[in-house]
């Protein structure tokens, strides 16, 4: 099967990886777990500072489901457990000793019923979303089909080749069969041209062509099979399916990931090879450009990533740290209205909309917040079957049968990332509907 969609944005920023780009090692020694990282996982701390942990050793449960564990990333010692107002969990840090890769043994069960709380003691099932809601999956649940994304149009993304360096297509297949057994329907794997897998077997290939967000599990869903009410279905990315059949094959947790550095700030982009969780300093070492100006420091891409200081750590899904200028010390005639061509902008208004170029932006808005304007703008960036604007009134009236109508069951953040770059009012869309489908599962479960 091949879809092509033709809604989209692709942003031509500056910093991109070469061609012929390989992974060299950074030498990490602290790791964090953000628990914020795991949408609908409420955490409750397992262990205590200086405790010493293995690699795949639970530190945090679920309250609510307490077979649902956050684990090490590396064998080591717990350095810190960072709460912030009312006690809040912030973070674990775990400082790596000398074996960092000591770990459990998790043994397959046999009986397909204890497949999924195998994958949650792991510390994998939290690194997989539901849909509806996006958010860390319920074992419990009946799932209809499973969705790997393998490719990422995400500015300055790297592509999923770079883990061929870590998993092998055994362990790609390993994960592919412990999905199927998990679905009661299909498993569907998304991929562009020239996809090296297409092999696997007990899963359905589907071939995309198409800008960001195509590579979004929301959008693949849509255009493949789309959730109804009551049905649940499961989304991961295909180092996390390569993470599962390591597990399967040895038994133990694999951790390791490639990272990208890129952005228009970073002197020679590259790979980095490292552990989830890492901290981001030795990653940067001697890789930014010299300059006094403020930098945004971004674990992730430039729509869905957190911003985040040089001294904190990788977030998940642990494969990019973008740089690119703050721009809070910007002194520019006529300011957001500027028509120079080296402003980047979707708007047809600006002449840089019409060069061939790559552009170096800093993280100024443009603009400032104002009402809505229902225009049809956001539909121009999302290939699904809804009425964005209208989903993102009924969400801020809190309107639960206009969002359950509009499809507030089929879409996530990231699904409005590419919007909320180009919106004219300067609405912060991805957290508008972060907080419409938490308020819409409290009223519902």
């Amino acid at each position: 099967m091949k879809i092509k969609l033709k809604k989209g944005l692709r942003l031509s920023l500056a910093g991109a990886l070469p061609a012929n780009a390989t992974a060299t090692a950074a030498e990490s020694r602290v790791f964090a777990i953000y628990p914020c990282d795991f949408p609908g996982f409420v955490p409750k701390v397992d262990v205590k500072e200086g405790e010493e942990v293995a690699c795949g050793t639970a530190v945090m449960h679920d309250k609510n489901h307490p077979e649902v564990k956050l684990v090490s990333p590396v064998a080591g010692k717990v350095k810190a457990v960072v709460r912030g107002e009312r006690r809040k969990v912030i973070r674990i840090e775990v400082e790596a000793g000398e074996s960092r890769t000591e770990s459990p043994v998790f043994k397959k069960p046999s009986e397909v019923g204890a497949i999924k709380e195998f994958l949650a003691l792991s510390g994998l099932l939290a690194f997989m979303r539901q849909r509806p809601y996006d958010i860390v999956p319920n074992p419990s649940d009946k799932v209809r089909d499973i969705f790997v994304t393998a490719f990422d149009e995400a500015p300055l993304a790297p592509d999923y080749s770079v883990f061929s360096g870590i998993f092998k297509a055994d362990d790609y297949q390993a994960g592919i069969d412990l999905l199927s057994e998990i679905s009661e329907g299909k498993v569907y794997i998304s991929h562009k041209a020239g996809f090296a897998y297409t092999a696997l077997k007990g899963a359905e290939m589907v071939e995309f062509e198409g800008a960001y967000p195509a590579s979004n599990a929301g959008v693949q869903i849509a255009n493949i099979s789309p959730v109804d009410k009551g049905e649940v279905v499961w989304t991961l990315d295909f180092a996390t399916v390569g993470r599962i059949g390591r597990l399967v094959r040895t038994g133990v947790c694999d951790f390791q990931t490639i990272v990208a550095v890129v952005g228009p700030e970073v002197e020679k982009p590259s790979l980095v090879s490292t552990i989830c969780g890492a901290s981001i300093a030795p990653i940067l070492e001697g890789k930014l450009k010299s300059t006094n100006r403020n930098l945004r420091i971004i674990s992730g891409n430039v729509f869905t990533g957190i911003a985040d200081s040089a001294d904190a750590f990788i977030h998940f899904p642990y494969r990019q740290i973008t740089v690119i200028y703050e721009g809070d010390d910007v002194d520019e005639f006529m300011g957001w209205a500027s028509f120079s061509p080296k402003k980047m902008s979707e708007s047809s208004s600006f002449p840089g909309r019409f060069f061939s170029k790559v552009f170096s932006p800093d993280a100024r808005i443009n603009g400032g917040r104002r009402a809505m304007i229902v225009s049809g703008q956001y539909d121009k960036f999302m290939p699904m079957d809804i009425l964005p604007e209208y989903l993102i009134k009924a969400i801020l009236s809190n309107n639960i049968d206009d969002m359950e109508k509009l499809g507030i069951y089929e879409v996530a953040p990231e699904d409005f990332a590419a919007a909320e770059y180009a919106d004219t009012s300067k609405l912060p869309l991805q957290k508008i509907v972060r907080d419409g489908l938490d308020n819409l599962r409290k009223e519902l479960e």
